[in-house]
């Protein structure tokens, strides 16, 4: 998350904490504290502090039962965050079946219900009474409404990955199953601003302030994923020949210099590299104008585009390639470009970023209301 502070790594897994969570620290110590009122002095301050710590290592269990199962999927984890209504486990990419999908999202439920029974069995089975009795019933509640808050069938919450599962599952397709959970979720944040708002204006005694601010944050997050869900899903049925610059900016190996600055540079629309094909088509490499420079133009009309075609240096994908795989392969490259080119290496033309937004813009467009 923007503006997080890296505190040092987990198993491999770099852990951030959001200033946000500094704030429910602050808070949970002093509401915390009050459990511990009849000891005096600041020993409830601390033994608050303690137990907020330990809560917020309850939430970190958590995220770290989803990390610990996409692992072993062969899923990168990028980093687990703390922030203000609890953690974030991120990943590198998607799970690829609705089954891994299920086992993902039930993880982190599942190792809260097992500490809520741990730390249920330790306070009851062993007597221990006091100060640490009370942190156990903390813990142990806590870690209880941590896994049934998290059920809650709609996204971001754990449950709304269970239900894109099982949509995910029934209809087989992945971007399907994410709209209908990011719906639920949608309606679960209305209910609980509504409770919230009931509860802020007087009028009700369920809720408080802090269930209105999680049902907007429910709102915002399952909105986004709709959103995204849906762009997603038009991008994966357009391929990348799709999206290629009309009139390309590819030329013929065997050209002059004379006759490329003629016909492609001079007063035509600025391109600073060309892409450089043989007489089948097949992409050779590319021309930089600026290396034009280095001859004098007296030798222009003597000397041809393949003395000064260097390799292509980016990767190149194939034309029947999904726009998905496409934008996750400029993000992950940090570029924003490509050739894109057939099964048999004949080049298609090239690709950018903006020529993926004008498609989706033209499709938007071209939609009957």
């Amino acid at each position: 998350m923007n503006g997080s502070i890296r505190v040092g790594n987990l198993f491999g897994i770099p852990f951030y904490v959001n200033p946000s969570w500094f704030l429910v620290l602050g808070l949970g110590t002093l509401q915390l504290a009050g459990v511990f009122t009849g000891l005096g002095g600041i020993l409830p301050l601390i033994l608050g502090f303690i137990s907020t710590l330990l809560l917020f290592a309850s939430v970190l269990a958590h995220e770290l039962g989803h990390s610990f199962v996409a692992m072993r999927q062969g899923i990168k984890v990028n980093s687990i965050t703390l922030f203000l209504f609890g953690g974030l486990a991120s990943l590198d990419k998607e799970a690829e079946t609705p089954g891994q999908a299920f086992w993902i999202a039930i993880a982190g439920p599942a190792v809260s219900l097992l500490l809520f029974a741990l730390f249920t069995a330790i306070g009851v089975g062993t007597g221990i009474w006091g100060p640490v009795a009370a942190i156990l019933q903390i813990l142990a509640s806590i870690n209880l409404i941590l896994a049934l808050f998290n059920l809650i069938p709609g996204l971001p919450l754990d449950g709304g990955n269970i239900l894109k599962s099982l949509v995910w599952k029934i209809t087989g397709n992945a971007y399907k199953g994410v709209v209908f959970a990011s719906r639920a979720g949608q309606v679960v944040g209305w209910i609980a601003i509504a409770i919230g708002l009931l509860s802020v204006l007087g009028i009700s005694n369920v809720g408080s302030i802090w269930t209105l601010l999680i049902g907007w944050f429910l709102l915002q997050n399952a909105g986004r994923s709709a959103q995204s869900a849906k762009v997603q899903e038009k991008l994966t049925a357009l391929k990348a020949e799709d999206a290629v610059i009309p009139n390309s900016p590819v030329v013929s190996v065997d050209l002059s210099l004379r006759e490329f600055a003629n016909n492609y540079i001079i007063g035509k629309a600025q391109w600073h590299k060309f892409l450089v094909t043989d007489e089948d088509g097949q992409l050779l490499g590319a021309i930089a104008v600026e290396d034009m420079k280095n001859i004098p133009t007296s030798n222009w009309p003597n000397t041809s585009v393949r003395e000064l075609m260097q390799p292509v240096v980016s990767t190149t994908v194939q034309s029947d390639q999904s726009l998905l795989d496409v934008i996750m392969l400029l993000e992950k490259e940090q570029i924003t470009q490509l050739p894109v080119v057939r099964e048999n290496g004949v080049l298609v033309g090239l690709l950018e970023k903006g020529s993926i937004m004008r498609l989706l813009e033209q499709r938007a467009q071209a939609k009957p209301a």
